[in-house]
This record gives C-alpha cells, structure tokens and sequence, in this order.
C-alpha cells in the first residue's frame, strides 16, 4: 500500500502515470462543520499501482496531483463524480480533464438510477466492499491500515468496472449518450455559488414581491457570510429565520427582537447589524424589480390520462432499451411533453428523442397505441397500419 505525504513522492507517482490508458480517482473529504469540503485523501487508481494521497500530510503540495489532473491527457475515472469535481474545482478553479463518470455511465447501460459504488462493482466486479469504514472521520490522524486500504478499494475496484463499462459502451454505440452528461458534469457553471440566487435554495411555497425581496437579500448575505467564514450556511442562520424576518420585515433592531424565531436569545450585535442592513436594502428595491416565484401553468384538464400513458411508454422504452428513465426523461418533462409539442425539454432533443421523444408525440397524436399483449405491453404504430392499407 503506497501512502504518499510529501512532494517529491506525489510528484513522482504522478509521473508515472502519464502515458496510462486512465486513472481512477476518488476522495476522502469531511463538510459536516465547513461550507466548502476540507479534502483529507485522494486516491489514485494506475495500471500498476494506487497510491493514497494524505492531502492534510504536513509541508505537502498538490501542485503535482492538480497538474496531472488539470493538465494531463490521460482519461480520469470517477464514481459519482459531481462532489470530487467539486473539491478540485474550489481548490483550483479548474475543472480535470478528461472525465468518466461511472455512475452515470452505468445508467447509460441499464443499471438503474444513480446506482451505488458498491452496488456496481459488485456485478461488474464480482468485489464485496467492507463498510464498515465508511463513516470514518477522515480528519483524523493517523488513520489505521484498514481505514486506507477502505479508501484504496475506491479506486482499485473502479478499474475494472470501467473496463466493463467500456466495453458495454462501445458495443451499444452509446459512448456520445455519456459524453453529453459529462459536459454538465465538467461546466464550471456547475459548481459556482452565486449569493444573489441563494434565495431559491430556501423551501418557500409563494410570497408578495416585497417579501420575496427581502429573502433574496437576507438569503444572499448569509451564503457570503457562510463562503466566507467557511461554515455552513445553516450556522450563520437557520431557513425558519430567514422566513419570520423576511415576513416581519423589522425596520430597528427592536422589531427584529420581537420576530418570534429571534426570541429571547437574540443575535450578535453585528449580525444584528448586517441583518437591517439587508432588509434595508430589500426596502429599497423599486416594486418592479422585486422578485416573484415562477407559477407553472394548470395543466389543462383531462391531460392525466395521457401523461399515464406518456409513463407507461417511458417505463416500456427504457426497459426494452435498458437505459435509466432517470436519463431520459422525469414526470415534469412528460407534463410538459403532453401539453406541448415544442417543450423545452432534453426529452425532445438528441439521443433522447430518437429513443424517446419522436415515440412520445406520435402516442400523444394518435399515431402510437400502447396494447396489452398477455403480461407485455406492445406498440402498436398506427401512422404506419394506415399508410400500409392505403397503398
């Protein structure tokens, strides 16, 4: 078991995988008290060797580990991908490249939706992982033998579920299926938190303009507040507080005494402050310009019994063609789809639509029967019996 703690040792094994077919990677990292994930391990799975990276190891610099990441060509492998991008993206602002994402490649291939690791690389790679490590506090020193050979078998397991995965793409022709996830996957867009659109992360069913102001301004001030004191957002303030001082709307710290969630144990004085000082703002914003939540549409009436067949069709592509629904497409989409043939939705276009959308709207218009046939379902495609008794 290779345990790397210095420069020159990570710098050298990184070398030494250039020129590798791919490398699978995975992290250990603790967020329970911070806002952004304090990295403790990488792993790094070779052809020959993995190798675990103690990124809290005194005097040790990633330049290396990120340089390889960042920089160089060889395919980085992760499971569930979006977290570990996430850490790298924050500690260098940089997103590694070339990316395989094995979960979602697994959902491309008929596995189900957002299957586990452990799940997978017991069918792909006939492995039992122990778990009993999984709750590990990653922070703490030093870890034990078994706590780091856990962590390897995130990587080492992972190749061969690759491979298999591989060349389950290749056989199916769905390798460009992944690659449109992965751009998602690999858009920094992805993993920027903006403060002025904090507000939409809050639990809030509906509001009059001004109040929804006030949340935006006092939902912003504290995702900044979290970013910059590195603490999660729920210590600089809890979601019910927000809410009762944006419905309260206090003008002097006196009113802020009174709402109800402040009670007797109050607030720090500069949190006091910067409090009034945002719902001071929110005041301010001309009654055009205040927000407003986005009301979706009624759906018309007698449009349920289509969306049902709309799933069941859905349910019966998928399986056939042993692909997640997940990916194709969800109930909104197929909400969206029913009511409108030009729905601005992923169902309707691409890969998607051949497999999915062409069929949706052909059902949708009476060109498509969905039939029992004993225990199946089949298709019945009417477009094309009339055409047929025409001739």
């Amino acid at each position: 078991m290779i345990v790397i703690t210095d420069t020159g040792a990570l710098a050298r094994f990184c070398a030494s995988l250039e020129g590798a077919e791919f490398v699978t990677v995975d992290t250990e990292f603790m967020r329970e008290r911070t806002y952004w994930p304090k990295l403790c391990l990488v792993q790094l799975g070779g052809p020959e060797e993995a190798a675990v990276v103690d990124a809290q190891a005194e005097g040790l610099d990633l330049a290396p580990l990120f340089e390889f990441l960042n920089e160089s060509p060889v395919l980085k492998v992760f499971h569930a991908a979006r977290q570990d991008v996430e850490i790298f993206h924050h500690l260098t602002g940089r997103i590694p490249t070339p990316v395989f994402d094995t979960q979602i490649a697994a959902m491309v291939c008929g596995f189900g939706e957002s299957v586990g690791y452990e799940t997978l690389v017991s069918k792909l790679a006939k492995a039992r992982i122990d778990k009993s490590m999984r709750f590990t506090d990653w922070s703490h020193r030093p870890l034990s033998d078994k706590q780091l050979q856990y962590a390897l078998s995130d990587v080492t397991h992972l190749r061969v579920a690759y491979e298999k995965l591989a060349q389950r793409l290749e056989k199916t022709g769905r390798a460009e299926w992944l690659e449109e996830e992965i751009r998602s996957l690999t858009s920094p867009s992805t993993y920027v938190v903006e403060p002025e659109d904090a507000w939409k992360r809050v639990r809030v069913r509906g509001g009059k303009p001004r109040f929804l102001a006030i949340l935006k301004e006092l939902a912003a001030w504290r995702e900044a507040t979290a970013q910059a004191r590195d603490v999660p957002r729920q210590r600089v303030m809890r979601d019910d507080m927000l809410l009762d001082i944006a419905a309260r709307a206090p003008q002097d710290e006196a009113e802020l005494a009174r709402t109800r969630s402040v009670g007797r144990s109050g607030l720090p004085q500069q949190t006091v402050r910067e409090v009034l000082e945002a719902v001071g703002r929110a005041r301010a914003v001309p009654e055009q310009d205040c927000p407003v939540m986005e009301q979706r549409e009624d759906l018309p009436r007698g449009m349920g019994p289509l969306i049902d067949l709309l799933k069941v069709l859905l349910k019966m592509v998928c399986d056939k063609e042993d692909v997640a629904q997940k990916l194709v497409a969800n109930s909104s989409d197929l909400e969206l789809i029913a009511a409108d043939d030009n729905a601005d939705v992923p169902a309707l276009s691409g890969w998607r639509r051949e497999l999915f959308g062409n069929d949706a709207l052909r059902l949708k218009h009476g060109k498509l029967a969905l039939a029992a046939n004993g225990t199946a379902i089949k298709l019945l495609r009417l477009d094309e019996e009339t055409e047929a008794a025409a001739r």
